[in-house]
């Protein structure tokens, strides 16, 4: 069976090894350094088991940056490429997938679509207006950053949204699924198929939830810390009932990266028409967050506040939404001068902060430095770093 991916980020790679381990798999990219990456065996996006899977398995897998090449004679063309919010509308830019289905129908009006991007509730349907009868379906992506490959062969389980009225698009969305559990390293994994709606309610509430309880914990972690409380105890005792767990539970500057924020913004606007107050509660606690951390460090009067590291968590390259550049902007302007060290940047400064190569020499400026998670390379200046971590895991 021939495969095209499009998209070599987290969701497009991971899911092209997963499939390429059975199949022949095209990856299509604009970016030519990625497409090189990929045929070289190289991994373009930080995850060290998508780099040892590139590196060591027998994979059918190649990159190109020709996409009706790879769409013609395709089996499925999964897509995966960036779909970022729009501020302005209030919904994500689509543009991308959009582009992408068009060029697909273009090759091949009968080739089945795979929607992996996350998209505004109702985008499927949509797209399935606008070209009757093509085969479109979504399927919703559940992972974490860092560990995307080994989120996909170990998935919680697998939803594909694939519309009842049509007995074609069903069998194509139970095929596709069946392709992914053969990828997969668990037996059983939960096959779930439902309406393409439904599958992209599935994954903004499903993130939506995470973002939840990560508010939850740092109000949590805020209260504790204004009233000279203990976190952890605080933590530790609500955790055990099982029913809230002690899991996702460390307290940080606040949700972040690439699914979160958007995620929880795009459901927010898609309940434009409906009562709520707790999705946008969620949206509003992270702000709230980060005006606590930036003051509670402006407490501490410096005169150089170091961020060390701008990733949301280890085993990322994502800059993108960190929680820690808001504190960082709340921090500048109150007029405190701010120092970065973050050895995935090459340029000099970002956003007007300079970047400090030279470690010791970080150490040596900060007046106080900030880093979302604990990390031993800190130790010897632990009376200068501010972090709310408690368990040093993400």
């Amino acid at each position: 069976m021939k495969i095209a991916v499009v998209g070599t980020g987290y969701v497009g790679l991971s899911n092209a090894v997963v499939l390429a381990q059975h199949h022949e798999v095209v990856a299509v990219d604009i970016d030519p350094v990625r497409v090189d990456q990929v045929n070289d065996r190289v991994a373009p996006i930080e995850d060290p088991e998508l780099e040892d899977y590139l590196r060591d398995r027998p994979l059918d897998l190649k990159a190109t940056l020709d996409g009706e090449l790879a769409y013609a004679g395709a089996d499925f063309v999964v897509v995966a490429t960036p779909t970022d919010y729009d501020v302005h509308t209030h919904f994500f830019d689509t543009s991308t997938v959009e582009r992408v289905i068009s060029q697909v129908l273009r090759v091949d009006r009968d080739t089945p679509i795979v929607i992996k991007s996350t998209v505004p509730v109702g985008f499927t349907d949509r797209m399935r207006r606008e070209y009757p009868g093509a085969t479109i379906v979504f399927s919703p992506e559940f992972l974490r950053e860092g560990r995307a490959l080994h989120d996909n062969l170990h998935p919680s389980r697998i939803v594909v949204g694939a519309s009842a009225r049509s007995g074609a698009s069903v069998a194509l969305g139970r095929r596709f699924a069946d392709l992914l559990a053969e990828g997969a390293l668990d037996d059983g994994v939960p096959i779930l198929l439902t309406e393409p709606s439904e599958a992209e309610a599935i994954k903004l509430f499903a993130n939506t939830y995470l973002a939840l309880r990560v508010a939850y914990f740092n109000e949590l972690d805020t209260y504790a810390a204004t009233h000279g409380l203990d976190t952890r105890q605080i933590i530790e005792g609500v955790g055990l009932d099982p029913r809230i767990g002690a899991h996702y539970n460390n307290p940080s500057f606040g949700y972040g990266g690439y699914c979160l924020p958007k995620d929880t913004l795009q459901l927010q606007a898609n309940y434009r028409d409906v009562p709520q107050n707790l999705i946008s509660a969620i949206v509003e606690a992270n702000t709230t967050r980060k005006d606590f951390i930036a003051a509670d460090i402006l407490r501490r009067k410096p005169a150089v506040v170091g961020v060390y590291r701008l990733i949301m968590k280890s085993g990322s390259d994502n800059f993108r939404m960190s929680s820690v550049q808001g504190v960082m902007k709340r921090i500048k302007a109150k007029g405190v001068e701010v120092v970065i060290y973050e050895p995935e940047l090459d340029e000099e400064a970002f956003f007007g902060s300079e970047v400090v190569r030279d470690l010791d020499e970080f150490k040596q400026r900060a007046d106080v430095i900030v880093a979302n998670r604990r990390t031993d390379v800190l130790a010897d200046v632990e009376e200068l770093v501010y972090t709310r971590d408690l368990y040093g895991r993400d």
